[in-house]
């Protein structure tokens, strides 16, 4: 059962927050202990290829596909690697891999929404196991590796590491799960880490955390607004990710009028019935309905048409100094 993320995670001021995250605190010290056994539990091998690892401190969504992308991109461009890969844990999906995916055969269901987007943009490998996907990787004659999440994965060792930090949301109330976001403490991520990728403006003061010398990447979302925007003045927004205020935000900057909203949890398996319903709810609001892309991935089974529905295309934009320091980190691997 997927379950929405909690807002008192990312609520620092209200009393009934706190108690709720106060509450909380003494499971959050037994998932320290168990982080710490498992961080210890392996050493970290080498796969024999080049691994750059776009992972978080959080739970929960910041951003780390459309990360993985803008390295991808980068990485082409500057032609770093003769043939690149993505490299997915596969959430969400009934397949354990390690596979290449297919986008004629594998849907969200069999590999996971994450993976079928990366797909449509480099070769992307699914597995179960990290260390053996970017095993299979290497076999196959991929002599670079994109890895979307995996940073708290200990058997993989990574070349880079690169924590990427919604600007929007930071760290939360920075306390580990459950009381909070944190995914490990921020002392043991920042450590293992080789770089930071700020999206958007610290709103939080999240950079503040970060320890000095530590290089500080920097990108920012851009939206481009559907063709279809045009004809239709008014939308009905749903999605099923971690943090829906994220979409709705970006569906405003991008001059979008919205008549309605629905959310679900994340990574949300709809049914004919959810569509039913939102079809109805838009219907009578003189609405077209649009979503993420992650959604919308997760919708290309014939579940719904891809005509009654629009997607909402994101990219990440690294500054021109942030492209610059990657770069050459990746020609200059540790």
């Amino acid at each position: 059962m997927r379950l929405h993320t909690p807002s008192f995670w990312f609520d620092t001021k209200t009393p009934a927050a706190r108690a709720r995250a106060m509450a909380l605190s003494s499971f959050s010290a037994l998932y320290a202990i168990g982080h710490i056994v498992h961080q210890h539990s392996k050493k970290p091998r080498s796969a024999g290829v080049k691994v750059i690892c776009i992972g978080n401190l959080v739970a929960g969504g910041s951003g780390k596909t459309p990360a993985a992308l803008a390295v991808m991109e980068l990485v082409r461009e500057r032609k770093l690697a003769a043939k690149p890969c993505f490299l997915s844990r596969g959430y969400g999906g009934s397949l354990s891999g390690p596979l290449l995916v297919d986008p004629k055969i594998h849907d969200a269901s069999m590999v996971g929404d994450e993976p079928c987007l990366l797909a449509d943009a480099a070769p992307t490998i699914i597995s179960a196991s990290r260390l053996a996907g970017a095993k299979f990787a290497k076999a196959q004659g991929y002599d670079l590796v994109v890895m979307d999440d995996g940073l708290q994965n200990p058997a993989l060792k990574k070349d880079i590491a690169i924590i990427v930090i919604d600007g929007a949301t930071g760290f939360g109330n920075g306390l580990l799960l459950p009381a909070g976001p944190l995914r490990t403490p921020l002392h043991t991520g920042f450590a293992g880490a080789d770089a930071v990728l700020l999206i958007g403006d610290d709103a939080t003061g999240a950079l503040s955390k970060v320890p000095d010398g530590k290089p500080v990447l920097r990108g920012t979302i851009s939206a481009l607004p559907p063709l279809s925007a045009v004809a239709a003045p008014l939308y009905f927004a749903f999605c099923g990710i971690a943090h829906p205020e994220k979409f709705w935000d970006t569906l405003e900057k991008a001059g979008i009028k919205i008549a309605g909203l629905s959310s679900f949890p994340d990574h949300h398996v709809y049914t004919p019935a959810d569509i039913a319903e939102l079809q109805r709810q838009a219907a009578e609001l003189g609405a077209r309905l649009i979503t993420t892309t992650k959604d919308s991935a997760r919708l290309r089974d014939s579940l719904v048409s891809p005509d009654t529905f629009d997607t909402l295309e994101i990219t990440l934009d690294l500054s021109s100094d942030s492209a610059d320091i990657l770069g050459k980190m990746i020609s200059h691997e540790k």
